[in-house]
């Protein structure tokens, strides 16, 4: 055979050789569930390694899964976490050869002071799908946003007349599940504090408490103007889940 037909039926056999391939992707929070369209879900990125071409890109959606199957029932070998509503993003790529792609997850998307990316690498083969529980990432952390004080809030001296002053800081897992008292999530077992400085120096640091679900509490008394900032921090140390937020306010 010829050099020039054997190049010709080469290009023709490999052109011919595309298929779609399948691919879930999932991003779970660390000791919680799947993060989904209830908390605006996470964005992947599909990209071929050897050019960094992005070869698929969007947003998981779905539930966070089953509260049962995911935190409860015992783990077996090939056991599956997920159902059908649970949170993915279903990537459908073209590729005449084995392809190697890194997988990114930015997570919480919508979140971005708790945003963390979470990434892995792995073969595609065309024609075989990676479905089911698919490609799992794991997000560590919480959620934390400070309610009170507000961003660069000014506040009068006063007005506060050394009455206790009050923060407030909503906290979730990085899926959105709930933290309250004895629950799966139990406040009672995660630590939670708030760090105050002024003028960038350290004046005070006060234990949070759960009043409502997410919702925790602290005071401390205010006596001087200056530029305030506080910090609010969850550690588990047991799961070694961690998060912050800060604000920066005036008292004057």
């Amino acid at each position: 055979m010829k050099p020039i037909l054997i190049i010709i039926l080469s290009v023709f056999f490999f052109s011919g050789y595309a298929k779609e391939t399948k691919i879930i992707v999932r991003a779970k929070a660390k000791d919680a569930k799947f993060i989904g369209s209830s908390l605006g879900g996470a964005y992947v990125i599909i990209r071929n390694k050897t050019n960094n071409a992005i070869l698929a890109e969007g947003k998981t959606s779905g539930s966070t899964g089953n509260t049962d199957l995911i935190m409860k029932f015992p783990k077996e070998r090939n056991a599956v976490i997920t159902d059908n509503a649970t949170a993915k993003f279903m990537a459908v790529i073209d590729i005449d050869e084995p392809t190697f792609v890194s997988i990114q997850v930015y997570s919480p998307y919508n979140n971005k002071q708790a945003q963390t990316v979470a990434s892995t690498e792995i073969w595609l083969i065309p024609g075989k799908d990676i479905l089911g529980d698919g490609v799992i990432l794991e997000i560590p952390g919480f959620i934390i946003d400070i309610l009170n004080p507000k961003t660069h809030q000014y506040i009068a001296l006063k007005s506060i007349n050394d009455k206790p002053f009050q923060i407030q800081a909503n906290i979730v897992m990085m899926c959105g599940c709930v933290i309250e008292k004895g629950g799966i999530w139990d406040s009672d077992k995660i630590e939670t504090k708030a760090i105050i400085t002024k003028d960038e120096k350290l004046i005070d640091e006060i234990n949070l408490k759960l009043v409502s679900t997410n919702l925790l509490e602290g005071v401390f008394l205010i006596s001087q103007p200056g530029n305030y900032q506080i910090t609010v921090y969850a550690y588990d140390s047991k799961t070694g889940n961690t998060g912050i937020d800060k604000i920066n306010y005036v008292v004057f």
